[in-house]
């Protein structure tokens, strides 16, 4: 007997009883997302590999060990986008959006990785990613900053800490290179395989690194801070004072320099303590080389992504649970003869904008009350037999109180008793 086929590891399937959480949450950012005037753009899959060769940095663990690269039928070296941000670049570029024009884009959808699954880990995982283009003042990094403290509010999310850094201009990166080069050389014998090999190629990774055998020696490296350029400064100095002027709370962690070759200046995350080693829930700041870099004119850039699995997680764990799209009520078929007439009425009570799950494929009336109650319906409409043509008996599934009354009734009663409208997020 054959084995059944399971899912490739590490890309998991999304079950009927966790979506509702997604679409929640999906709800929420995109209304949050409309009230910034932030409109979505939709990305291919599949990139040319040079795009993140080029973006991400060849020497990061993404595209050195990460990315599912392969060779089409023509020869070409394809890679599943592995992040977002350079797809959202090239496309801008290509399909002339970025040339004297501010943007402010946001998409979604799943990303790929080849990492050693984990809780909060996988290898197609999703993200919601947000990209404004045109504007170089710190007034946009504050704004994406509100804007993630919005969303959380809107979902309900506390206990999210945020933590900003500044990576200063290329220049001010080359000065502080040259300082943090000459100390971590006189640490050479201490470090890992992973940190030599930066050392020579982009030392700020070493700062990164997750070894907790390095962290004493990441903790006495030089700071960032301290080499910054005037005007970095200056642009970091205003973005902290304009978080505090609104109410927000962060902390500066000097350490922070992000995974990704492409960020300059302002760096944040939002972190939690809740999901073990998995603490970052969404990332982001500026990457104002990123388009030219990519063939484009030189544009000031800024973002973010929300890492969705950990912060689905999170809402799970928290009880910040949506309601489930149950069915307003079940309509279950007393005999055969009625079935046509059952497709009909469900047909109509749709139309008055309830949500109807009809009992299709028979049964006696006990398996269809199981199944009714089973449905999440908080009724069940009984059709068929010596009603089908008087009315209909409507059977409260939580109380077990039953009543006939003709089907105009019955809908008013019901539209009186259920919620239709979509729900908003405040």
């Amino acid at each position: 007997m054959s084995h059944a086929i399971q899912a490739v590891r590490g890309m998991n399937d999304l079950l009927p009883d966790t979506v509702p959480v997604w679409q929640r949450f999906e709800r929420a950012a995109r209304d949050v997302l409309h009230a910034y005037g932030y409109t979505e753009i939709r990305l291919p899959l599949l990139e040319k590999t040079e795009l993140f060769a080029r973006s991400i940095g060849d020497v990061t663990d993404i595209v050195e060990k990460e990315m599912y690269t392969f060779e089409d039928r023509n020869g070409d070296s394809l890679t599943l986008r592995p992040e977002g941000t350079a797809g959202c670049v090239r496309a801008g570029i290509e399909n002339g959006l970025l040339h004297n024009q501010v943007q402010r884009f946001w998409y979604q959808g799943p990303m790929f990785r080849h990492e050693r699954p984990q809780k909060g880990r996988y290898r197609q995982f999703h993200q919601l990613g947000v990209e404004t283009f045109g504007m170089a003042g710190p007034d946009i990094d504050v704004e994406l900053i509100l804007l993630c403290a919005r969303l959380w509010r809107a979902l309900g999310v506390d206990g999210l800490e945020l933590q900003l850094n500044s990576l200063g201009t290329l220049a001010a990166r080359h000065l502080y290179r040259q300082q943090l080069v000459a100390y971590l050389e006189a640490h050479r014998a201490e470090l890992d395989e992973d940190s030599l090999r930066r050392l020579d190629k982009n030392p700020m990774r070493v700062l990164d690194s997750k070894n907790p055998a390095l962290q004493t020696i990441i903790a006495g490296a030089p700071n960032l801070q301290d080499a910054l350029d005037a005007e970095s400064r200056e642009h970091f100095d205003w973005l902290c004072e304009s978080l505090r002027a609104q109410g927000v709370v962060f902390r500066i962690n000097p350490r922070l320099v992000r995974g990704l070759d492409y960020y300059s200046r302002t760096v944040f995350e939002w972190t939690t303590d809740r999901l073990g080693a998995q603490s970052a829930i969404c990332a982001g700041g500026r990457f104002d080389s990123l388009v030219e870099h990519l063939g484009g004119r030189p544009m000031p850039a800024a973002g973010f992504a929300i890492g969705l699995e950990r912060l689905i997680e999170l809402l799970t764990r928290e009880g910040v649970n949506a309601a489930a799209q149950a069915p307003h009520l079940y309509l279950a078929v007393l005999d055969d003869a009625a079935g046509r007439g059952a497709l009909g009425l469900a047909e109509r009570l749709r139309d008055a904008g309830l949500r109807v799950q009809l009992n299709c494929g028979g049964g006696a009336l006990k398996s269809q009350l199981k199944r009714a109650d089973r449905s999440g319906a908080p009724y069940c409409l009984l059709y068929g037999g010596e009603t089908e043509h008087q009315g209909v008996a409507l059977k409260d599934l939580r109380s077990g109180e039953q009543q006939e009354l003709p089907v105009e009734r019955a809908i008013e009663f019901l539209k009186g008793r259920t919620a239709t409208a979509v729900t908003t997020f405040d």
